[in-house]
């Protein structure tokens, strides 16, 4: 099989990629051009560079995915800031990164796939619960991810190409190292004191791991999911349960 795996170059891109290859697949890496990808310079992988909020960069996306059978929209971009303080632009980029390029990929790629394909889509708990508004549009462009895996869900159905996403709580990836730093500035509270009181919050009490993100993720891409479209799946140690 193979699968083509955007924000490719860290965290639950990276690890999706790396279990991909271990289950046998070949792989289209896709991320920004400062992207590091040394450890991906291995057979198997094909490397491409693209900012996804470019129509023409996502071209190249779609002209080396037109043998795929497998997507994963694991590209996004976050802006965290109080909530009143966020500009129209900010909020018009986070879409661009976040949701036209999944629309656009999924719509394009897709509509091409065999019958059997898959497309995974990253989401986020916090489309669906509010824990922190100062992540307010991230949220929302996760959400909309949400309504767009629904309706392609239900326009691929019929050639047997299913759509689903997942939706990560809090989970040890460099964006959450991010999010840590920055509510802590603006809070004035001590980093471990912070996480400690994110994580109790969390009924298992720990953060997730990306692989075990990219476990999830490779089961919906697999066809042992083969009757599972349309589903935004909650992976967060049982933070949100709706």
């Amino acid at each position: 099989m193979k699968i083509t795996v955007t924000g490719a170059a860290g965290g639950i891109g990276l690890a999706t990629v790396h279990l991909a290859l271990e289950h046998g697949h070949k792989v289209v890496a896709v991320d920004v051009p400062s992207a590091d990808f040394s450890s991906l310079k291995i057979e198997n992988v094909e490397i491409i560079h693209a900012d996804l909020s470019c129509l023409e960069d996502r071209d190249k996306v779609v002209e080396a995915s037109n043998d795929i059978e497998g997507l994963v929209n694991c590209a996004g971009a976050m802006i965290m800031k109080p909530l009143f303080e966020f500009t129209i632009d900010e909020i018009h980029k986070l879409f661009e990164i976040n949701f036209d390029s999944t629309w656009d990929l999924t719509s394009r790629i897709g509509r091409n796939m065999p019958e059997g394909g898959s497309i995974v889509n990253l989401s986020s708990t916090g489309s669906k619960y509010v824990s922190n508004s100062q992540v307010g549009p991230y949220a929302a462009t996760k959400a909309a991810i949400n309504s767009l895996t629904r309706t392609f869900a239900f326009e691929f159905a019929q050639k047997n190409v299913r759509v689903n996403a997942i939706a990560p709580g809090i989970i040890d990836t460099p964006m959450q190292e991010k999010v840590l730093k920055e509510l802590s500035t603006r809070d004035g509270r001590n980093i471990s004191e912070l996480e400690k009181s994110r994580l109790n919050a969390i009924p298992m009490r720990r953060s997730g791991q990306p692989k075990e993100c990219a476990e999830l993720i490779l089961f919906l891409i697999e066809s042992k999911s083969s009757y599972i479209t349309g589903q935004t799946i909650n992976i967060d140690g049982g933070w949100v349960t709706h």
